[in-house]
């Protein structure tokens, strides 16, 4: 892992499995914290695809504190490379 690389937290993974294994939950957030947890101890990185969902719930206003935590640890995630096609 480099300088500017970015992981996901002990305690964003736990949060993320929290949100996974409870039954009301909406498609997004589960999407979030799978992606959470599949950057946990890894070197993968958010998807542009994950990250512009991942911006959209920051954006929401309706959105739980949970979800857009998860949102904000997936976005810090994107790659530079995929940063820029968002951006598009």
């Amino acid at each position: 892992m480099t300088a500017h690389d970015k992981a996901t937290s002990d305690r964003i993974a736990h949060l993320a499995a929290l949100v996974l294994k409870r039954e009301h939950v909406s498609e997004i957030e589960k999407e979030l914290a799978g992606s959470a947890l599949a950057q946990h101890h890894t070197s993968k990185h958010t998807s542009a695809r994950i990250g512009r969902v991942a911006a959209q719930v920051l954006a929401d206003r309706h959105a739980s504190a949970e979800a857009k935590e998860l949102a904000g640890s997936v976005l810090a995630q994107v790659r530079q490379h995929e940063r820029a096609s968002m951006e598009r």
